[in-house]
């Protein structure tokens, strides 16, 4: 098998004869097939192909969530419904995997970059997590409508665990899979050198199907969970995939709050077996944010 060959961004920006900046675009986005991000520069396959560019969209198409996600990001716009994602989606998911970082102080980080006064000691993984979180959000929201591909994922957790304590031992492997064995919920995950295979074929299956529906997102999302690619961060990574494919397909997207958190797992235990449990949790979290939808006069496509 022949040693993959890689190239920097300039270069790639002269064969394709399209600028550098375009060039990271399609790389953050997973659509350049092979892509690696090392530190801060991208490794990119000699041999990948320049992306197809999207049609642009007419003015006269209905606002989605995804384009007013994108309209209060680009314009950085304080206290609508971006700000309120970027924070609950945040708080929630670190939450649930034991962030002791309150739902306030998650607000404060996002809004002035900094912790804020506490009385409690403060997990510097915590911080890190958190703000590595909320580039992760932008990153689904910018590519929200690429393929869902293995690069993009590996994305995701590259820059969730990038600076944290994990990213400083030998074994932990940042942006790539699982060199150990791990298990969650007591329950056997996928061995690590057989994870590649599982993921591809995942992506394969979920890939091919003409029309994704909400019970599509679950299924794959209990699939990923039960491979656990990852050495840690699955949970959150799995969650904002979910997130990524709501916006994607027009489906309203969810957060699985604290309060939530138990009906959650039970459902992801029970997937195969009952389908309403993980369903009936998802659709509550989904009751939340079209609640919220509503508050801020999105429109979103009644079921």
């Amino acid at each position: 098998m022949s040693k993959v060959k890689y190239i920097g961004v300039e270069k790639v920006a002269q064969n394709w004869q399209i600028s550098e900046r375009s060039v990271r675009n399609y790389c953050a986005q997973g659509r350049v097939q092979g892509a690696l991000l090392e530190g801060k520069t991208w490794k990119i396959p000699s041999t990948a192909q320049k992306p197809d560019r999207k049609p642009r969209h007419s003015t006269s198409s209905p606002e989605t969530l995804l384009t007013v996600l994108k309209r209060e990001k680009e314009a950085g716009l304080k206290g609508g419904i971006y700000h309120k994602i970027q924070i609950d989606l945040t708080y929630n998911s670190n939450h649930i995997e034991g962030s002791k970082l309150t739902h306030d102080q998650t607000r404060f980080i996002f809004e002035t970059k900094t912790l804020g006064v506490t009385k409690k000691a403060v997990k510097v993984d915590d911080i890190v997590e958190t703000v590595n979180h909320f580039r992760c959000i932008d990153l689904i929201i910018e590519g929200a409508h690429t393929k869902l591909t293995e690069s993009f994922i590996k994305q995701l957790h590259f820059i969730l665990k990038s600076g944290t304590t994990d990213s400083q031992k030998s074994w932990f492997k940042v942006g790539d899979y699982k060199g150990l064995e791990n298990e969650v919920g007591g329950s056997e995950t996928t061995k690590p050198e057989e994870v590649a295979g599982a993921i591809k074929a995942l992506l394969k299956e979920y890939n091919s199907k003409s029309k994704i529906t909400f019970d599509d997102i679950l299924d794959f999302h209990v699939c990923f969970e039960s491979i656990h690619p990852f050495q840690d961060g699955n949970g959150r990574v799995g969650r904002l995939i979910m997130f990524k494919e709501c916006l994607k397909h027009n489906i309203v997207p969810f957060i699985i709050t604290e309060e939530l958190k138990m009906y959650y797992y039970r459902g992801l235990a029970n997937w195969k077996r009952t389908r309403g449990f993980l369903r009936d949790t998802c659709l509550t979290a989904q009751d939340e944010m079209k609640a919220a939808l509503d508050y801020f006069g999105v429109k979103y496509e009644a079921l």
